[in-house]
């Protein structure tokens, strides 16, 4: 939870500074934070702590995506020219 708030206080505050050495610090902490919602998603679903399919299914897909727009997101910095 102190992952998200930080994440959450960064990227307001790269709105106002745009500083694209803090945009990529926020990309690849956000790719961290996707990884470990996923790897948590997919153990409760596979312990049996999981009873709801359908929300761990959605979460697991928006986590996806996120990491992907993040992934991108620092390809696109990289490919600066």
């Amino acid at each position: 939870m102190a992952g998200f708030v930080v994440l959450l206080i960064g990227m307001v505050a790269n709105i106002f500074l745009q500083m694209p050495m803090l945009h990529l610090a926020m990309s690849s902490m956000f790719i961290l934070f996707s990884t470990g919602v996923i790897l948590l998603t997919t153990q409760q679903i596979v312990r049996g702590g999981e009873t709801n399919y359908i929300s761990a299914t959605v979460s697991l897909y928006v986590s996806i995506y996120n990491l992907f727009i993040s992934l991108l997101s620092i390809l696109g910095i990289m490919n600066n020219d």
